[in-house]
């Protein structure tokens, strides 16, 4: 203790010595509360601002997406370039389908689950399942209608995997394709209309079907009107991720043309989900 005394001595005698060379010097209590100057140049966002950018997917949602390209410089004809269609986990294709299964009003989901790092991998096996589980579903579901009666011989039909397999995978890039080059035509018109890449696009359009896997499932129970219930309920659900996602990109355009855009997607929706009931 009474070396600490001593020592704590030492220290108050020498600072005595410094102030009593300087002083002018400034001392600092711990005690006291270190002020943080403000930024006096500092500028609030402008209203609605934020809104347009978590809609639109603009502001550092494109410094995300240049970065994106900066990656993918590898010649497209090298394996490299197609393996970063696929670099994603199990957590982020999860993610991106409950996001597709339950959507956000008022939430983007390109900008929420696809534009960090759009894929390829999600899509692609969500539509071979779902032409595998059509095909397989369609053959129990005539099998289940027509059990009982005596002139009936239950016949497979493998055609159904080919009439599904061409109809969802020209679904899942015909119509994204056309889409993207729409969105980059009339952005040529007018200039605050946000074109999508063509991934991006890919990417939802897949992820959207993912509601219809379960939903051909059920498909086998032999009764009309739950059927019809099912397809309404799917086409709602899937429905409202692609209005929600491609209505704020064309909203800014012409009236007639954007209700015309978004109408034609819903529409070619249900025109799919009828088709493969």
């Amino acid at each position: 203790i009474a070396s600490l005394v001593m020592y704590l001595f030492a220290e108050f005698d020498d600072a005595a010595n410094l102030l009593a060379a300087n002083p002018d010097a400034t001392t600092i209590s711990i005690d006291e509360p270190v002020e943080i100057p403000k930024n006096q140049h500092s500028r609030l966002p402008e209203p609605g601002r934020e809104e347009d950018d978590e809609l639109l997917g603009t502001d550092d949602s494109d410094k995300t997406e240049l970065l994106a390209g900066q990656k993918k410089s590898a010649p497209f004809w090298t394996f490299e370039y197609y393996q970063t269609f696929f670099d994603v986990d199990t957590y982020q294709v999860l993610d991106r389908i409950k996001g597709s299964v339950f959507p956000v009003p008022g939430k983007n989901f390109v900008r929420l689950y696809i534009r960090s790092n759009p894929d390829l991998y999600g899509p692609f096996w969500i539509c071979a399942t779902l032409v595998f589980t059509i095909a397989v579903s369609g053959n129990l579901s005539n099998f289940f209608i027509h059990l009982g009666k005596p002139t009936y011989h239950y016949v497979p039909e493998f055609r159904k995997v080919s009439i599904a397999a061409t109809t969802i995978y020209a679904y899942a890039w015909l119509v994204p394709l056309a889409l993207w080059g729409f969105l980059m035509w009339r952005n040529s018109k007018v200039m605050s209309i946000v074109s999508y890449s063509f991934l991006e696009i890919v990417c939802v359009y897949g992820y959207s079907l993912f509601i219809y896997i379960p939903t051909a499932i059920l498909w086998i129970i032999p009764q009309k009107v739950v059927r019809w219930v099912l397809v309404m309920f799917s086409l709602c659900l899937s429905g409202s991720v692609l209005v929600m996602t491609f209505w704020p990109a064309v909203r800014d355009d012409n009236r007639r043309i954007a209700l015309a855009t978004v109408g034609t997607i819903v529409l070619l929706h249900a025109l799919l989900a009828v088709g493969c009931l």
